[in-house]
């Protein structure tokens, strides 16, 4: 029976290796998958899954007017899986149209993205993948300062702590850490950026 899967961590816990390797298990297996990413993610070319240790892949870029059960039925509606990069970035409706996806198409979704941003605050995609989703999974990654779990991203700019701003600044890790509650409210600020 098809679900839809949220797969959330904080930057660096490999939510982008673990959708590649699960398309490479899938089609090992001579398993058709579409892979997706949200079009907002532009750090290695609009649509495009790239992982911190060196692999890449195209897929294809969800915008705010895609409506990714039209896209799905367009380009293989008898896919065996179809997995979502960078879930965050979803609006309501996406996730709603994934819903859609696995309750008639009967074909399994699995989303990767972050949890909050850098304000602690939920991004929308994530809200609703928590609303919506059969099964949640947390990806475990170490606080960047210490060996505790890193549970939020913590932004910075020349050096220093970042708390407000925009909710949507695309980068790695010249502009976020990933980081335990202690060092998000109190970071060694002679560390940053370092």
């Amino acid at each position: 029976m098809a679900q839809l899967f949220f797969r959330y961590g904080a930057m660096n816990s490999g939510k982008s290796i673990e959708i590649l390797k699960v398309a490479h298990n899938y089609e090992e297996q001579q398993k058709r998958v579409i892979i997706m990413t949200s079009g907002l993610d532009t750090r290695d070319g609009v649509g495009s899954i790239a992982s911190r240790i060196g692999l890449k892949r195209a897929a294809q870029p969800i915008f705010a007017t895609t409506n990714i059960y039209q896209e799905v039925l367009r380009v293989d509606p008898k896919a065996n899986c179809i997995l979502i990069d960078e879930a965050q970035f979803l609006t309501k409706q996406h996730v709603l149209q994934l819903a859609k996806i696995v309750d008639e198409l009967q074909i399994p979704v699995m989303t990767f993205g972050l949890k909050n941003d850098f304000r602690n605050e939920l991004f929308e995609g994530s809200k609703y993948l928590l609303l919506y989703a059969d099964k949640i999974e947390e990806m475990k990654t170490i606080c960047w300062f210490c060996t505790k779990k890193a549970i939020m991203n913590l932004r910075f700019h020349e050096g220093q702590p970042v708390y407000e701003g925009e909710q949507v600044q695309i980068g790695g890790n010249e502009a976020y850490y990933p980081v335990c509650r202690r060092h998000y409210f109190n970071p060694p600020l002679d560390q940053i950026g370092k």
